[in-house]
């Protein structure tokens, strides 16, 4: 009969045993020094390891060798422990004995000696089910059991063990298994059943199992069970229903061109094809959530669940966002995923939610939103481009306006300020204008003064590239002296009269004005200044 990969590879000692260092490096010395505890807890996410650790340590205490920490393998205790039907090693599942009636006939149990073997050992699968009434009842015996018993409690939720049972017990918390440990281990095994695999779908396999080995190996049995034996990154993902990197960058690739067309072609490309929409949420979140580390750490294996490739992607990917940006996205998709699972009408709230995603690159601080208001005056978003030199029968007004102190370089820079004050966005021109600017190899250098420093993103760069068509460039942003000051004005109560004209014509000045009446506008100040 057929033995799932899971059981079939089921570690037999603690050499085989992946990851969980510190339990067998704990456990390993306890046997050694006789020192072996009459209870302990093993804690930790399911798939990690708990339940066998449980059994190697009942058949290294039950070794006709032992106790020892290398049980021999051979003998009818380490045979009959393996196969589960051992006489003196007991496994109960607390998920369906967690009555008082069952530890009742425990505690009786407890009482006799071993049949055979050196100890007689009770697992305890789920103990968190038990009830409190049961624990009460398992008290007294767990905390003075007979010399010959030991009580092993596995769980995933160590917290719900009440105090006064884990305070009689050692507590051994086992963590999640690392992403390159899980990929190992299934290469190892792949090797041993002949199954021909890459390095992009055993990491699609250990994605799903998220750190756990259990839930990893079963992934791989139903893809052998799939594909056969040559394992295919697209067939595994068809499967399991995951999404490539080039699925979901269309949506970063859609947030990079601030398209809202293009997200409502992304859901119905994904309603069209049968994808399910909370799922890709799902995913999408994850993605986001892989992108924003890659901002922050860098290139990290033990941060990021995935291969070097994909690694590398995302690291290409994250490149053209800041750290503001996705965080903002990570929280609107972890957003929109706990609305979708309540939502009758998923299509609708996944659409809004990618438009919201959307909506949400545009956004401007707050600082460069205050900064770009007072900007205005001094540079009107309606004003038009100044492409060349004015003639020298230009209006006083534009006159006014603060000279660039950016050195020129050639109109690129120019164009450049044109275009994102037809975007709307004035400030953003200013900074780029009293930026140097250097251009090589298809990438834009800026170096900016410090006052302009929160209005110069690389991304909206990259929108007034895209508004001139000009194609994507690499853009980075330094901050320095780059301009001289402005000069001052000859006479500072003309310029202050100035300044107060300018914005008393701001339309927003005009239209509080209209609202408050009685409102009277007393000092005009211009915040470059």
């Amino acid at each position: 009969m057929y033995q799932v990969i899971a059981r079939k590879y089921r570690p037999q000692n603690f050499s085989e045993l992946v990851s969980q260092e510190h339990v067998k490096t704990t456990l390993g010395h306890a046997i050694e020094q006789n020192r072996i505890a009459h209870g302990y807890i093993f804690s930790g996410q399911r798939g990690t390891g708990k339940t066998t650790v449980a059994r190697i340590l009942a058949r290294c205490l039950n070794c006709i060798q032992g106790p020892t920490t290398t049980p021999c393998g051979v003998c009818s205790s380490c045979t009959e422990i393996a196969a589960g039907n051992a006489v003196d090693v007991i496994e109960i599942d607390a998920a369906s004995n967690r009555g008082i009636n069952e530890m009742r006939e425990l505690r009786e149990n407890v009482r006799y000696r071993p049949a055979r073997d050196r100890y007689k050992v009770f697992i305890v699968d789920e103990a968190h089910q038990i009830t409190s009434e049961a624990f009460n009842a398992l008290l007294k015996t767990l905390e003075e059991p007979p010399e010959w018993v030991v009580f092993v409690l596995c769980t995933t939720e160590a917290h719900k063990i009440p105090a006064t049972i884990a305070s009689r017990c050692q507590h051994f918390s086992f963590r999640s298994v690392d992403f390159d440990e899980i990929i190992a281990r299934m290469e190892w095994i792949c090797s041993q059943e002949g199954i021909e695999t890459d390095a992009e779908a055993l990491a699609v396999l250990a994605q799903a199992g998220e750190g756990s080995v259990r839930d990893s190996l079963s992934a791989l049995d139903q893809a052998i069970a799939c594909c056969g034996d040559k394992l295919k990154a697209a067939e595994i993902r068809a499967l399991l229903g995951a999404f490539s990197l080039d699925t979901l960058d269309q949506v970063t690739q859609a947030l990079r061109e601030s398209s809202s067309a293009r997200m409502i072609e992304i859901t119905d490309t994904l309603v069209r094809n049968g994808h399910h929409l909370q799922h890709f949420v799902r995913e999408l979140a994850r993605y986001f959530r892989n992108l924003l580390v890659t901002k922050i750490a860098g290139d990290n294996p033990r941060l990021i669940p995935a291969s070097r490739e994909e690694r590398a992607r995302l690291a290409e990917i994250a490149a053209a966002f800041s750290e503001q940006d996705l965080t903002r996205y990570l929280q609107l998709t972890l957003d929109l995923f706990r609305d979708m699972q309540f939502s009758l009408q998923p299509r609708l709230h996944f659409e809004l939610g990618l438009i919201r995603l959307v909506e949400a690159g545009r956004l401007i601080s707050i600082e460069e939103a205050l900064a770009g208001a007072g900007g205005v005056s001094a540079a009107p978003a309606a004003a038009p481009p100044k492409v060349s030199p004015p003639p020298a029968t230009a209006a006083p007004v534009k006159k006014a306006s603060p000279p660039a102190a950016a050195p020129a370089t050639g109109g690129l820079k120019e164009q450049l300020a044109a275009a994102l004050r037809e975007l709307g966005m004035a400030f953003t021109a200013d900074a780029v204008e009293h930026s140097a600017l250097v251009e090589s190899a298809g990438m834009l250098q800026f170096t900016t003064p410090a006052e302009f420093e929160l209005a110069m993103r690389p991304v909206d760069v990259q929108k007034a590239l895209d508004h001139l068509k000009a194609g994507k460039r690499r853009i980075k942003v330094s901050t320095g002296e780059a301009a001289a000051p402005a000069a001052p004005a000859a006479n500072p109560r003309a310029a202050a009269d100035e300044t107060m004209q300018r914005a008393l014509a701001h339309p927003d000045v005009q239209r509080f004005r209209e609202a408050f009446p009685d409102a009277e506008v007393r000092v005009a100040r211009n915040l470059k200044e």
